[in-house]
């Protein structure tokens, strides 16, 4: 099984654990409280599961509050470890307190963590991922770090160099999101169309944070 948000960490992950001999048979994806689309990107489920099947995967999904959210995923893997699962697959590069609560959820559930990605170079994942042949759309950035301009843009060599010194190549501090649309492990690309730009700010509690989305549905 691989936590799969549908953009680039979780999806580079789950190509390195493929190409490890690992068998993938599942995605699990965190929708928002509506269940209509995903928790952090905004990607609309339907294109989720289309994605999922470019990619011959099982989607499965919980729909959560921030505040559910870890009982959510936590049920949900114990549901899966009860069909079999013994193995996640997490696309984290070196955040430690998101590696904790990963092998912690996990642990609950009896499920191995695994981060093929762990402990690499930002850059040298973003390199690795744009030579494989992988394409993915900028469907959210944090406007504390970035304008609406750069929501809805590729993800390639010339996004990563319009970046200011500021702002991480993997967006790993949440400066951005991605949607994986092709790759070397899709049968085929997945057709997207933008439904429109839209800016969220986040409640008090959250500190009324400013982010900008790209809406993303099939096409």
């Amino acid at each position: 099984m691989t936590s799969w948000s549908g953009g680039k960490d979780s999806c580079l992950a789950l190509w390195r654990a493929q190409k490890m001999g690992i068998n993938i048979t599942h995605l699990l994806t965190a929708l928002d409280e509506s269940g209509l689309k995903t928790r952090s990107h905004g990607v609309s489920k339907a294109l989720i599961l289309t994605q999922g099947q470019a990619l011959g995967m099982n989607n499965e999904f919980i729909s959560a509050s921030w505040q559910d959210y870890e009982q959510g995923f936590i049920s949900k893997l114990r549901q899966l470890h009860a069909e079999g699962i013994t193995q996640a697959i997490f696309g984290d590069i070196d955040l430690i307190p998101h590696r904790e609560w990963e092998e912690k959820v996990c642990a609950s559930a009896s499920i191995t963590a695994l981060l093929p990605l762990w402990n690499e170079s930002r850059l040298s994942l973003v390199n690795e991922f744009l030579e494989a042949g992988f394409k993915a759309r900028v469907t959210c950035v944090d406007g504390r770090f970035l304008d609406e301009s750069f929501v809805g843009l590729e993800f390639d060599a010339q996004f990563i160099a319009s970046l200011p010194e500021s702002v991480d190549a993997c967006g790993e501090n949440g400066e951005f999101h991605t949607f994986v649309y092709d790759g070397p492990n899709f049968s085929q690309p997945v057709r997207w169309r933008s439904l429109g730009k839209q800016i969220y700010v986040s409640p008090p509690e959250y500190g009324q944070l400013s982010y900008y989305f790209d809406l993303l549905d099939i096409a």
